[in-house]
């Protein structure tokens, strides 16, 4: 690979090898915040969509969740409670994303079914088929090459293990797309600015989510990373939407 490779941050063109810190810094700078600005950003919807993906999935008991850019725990969280008796790794590039999940009452109470690692979603530091279940929530954006990380999520797969990446995408209506866009851009950095005293951050955020495969375009790089099975759903008229695949 030559140092001339770049790629976006935003809106902006960046060296691929500066994209991991800039994102480190955006979310270390929100993590104390950030569980309150997804309530704000998404009228609380947020949890909506988290509950479609556990009901998608549907967890069983026994199962391990490696849940990647898991940040503060919510997919972990909500993966536990459901299988009853099964594993959680919550791994995240930036660490004070864990510290702040860590501290959440949840978290003390699945502590014997949670590990918190810091990690690259680019490469992972598991052996190959560790897990069942690998799960990505409003991450994969972030990451500087998604396709890469796609590919190491069918490597920690065990056969028969499932992917499923929840992630912002297109509304398939271009008038309410640029409804969508107004509100995105004139009011998320704002509501950065006034809960976290970060307006940058959430520019970027709102940036990222444009600059993001549409739903076909990422489905097919699924099916790339190896993954059988490959479908998507919308939520919130594609404001949203769960991917889903098998390693078979």
């Amino acid at each position: 690979m030559t140092d001339d490779q770049t790629t976006h941050f935003g809106f902006e063109t960046v060296p691929e090898g500066d994209k991991a810190g800039l994102v480190q810094g955006v979310f270390s700078s929100v993590a104390s915040k950030y569980d309150v600005m997804n309530d704000a950003m998404s009228l609380g919807i947020h949890r909506v969509w988290k509950d479609a993906m556990m009901d998608w999935l549907a967890p069983r008991t026994g199962q391990k969740l490696l849940d990647v850019a898991g940040g503060t725990g919510d997919i972990s969280f909500r993966f536990l409670k459901r299988a009853g008796d099964a594993h959680a790794t919550v791994l995240d590039l930036t660490e004070p994303m864990l510290i702040e999940g860590r501290k959440r009452a949840e978290a003390a109470q699945q502590e014997d079914s949670l590990d918190w690692i810091v990690g690259d979603a680019m490469a992972l530091p598991f052996e190959d088929n560790t897990f069942d279940v690998y799960t990505i929530s409003f991450g994969i954006r972030n990451v500087t090459r998604p396709q890469e990380a796609l590919n190491e999520a069918y490597r920690v797969l065990k056969p028969g293990g499932r992917l499923m990446v929840l992630e912002f995408n297109q509304i398939p209506n271009d008038m309410l797309q640029k409804m969508y866009d107004v509100y995105s851009f004139n009011a998320i950095p704002v509501m950065g600015q006034i809960i976290t005293g970060d307006r940058d951050s959430y520019q970027y955020l709102v940036e990222s989510i444009r600059k993001f495969p549409d739903q076909d375009t990422f489905l097919e790089m699924v099916k790339t990373a190896g993954f059988d099975n490959a479908k998507y759903r919308n939520l919130s008229l594609g404001i949203a939407c769960l991917h889903s695949g098998w390693k078979l």
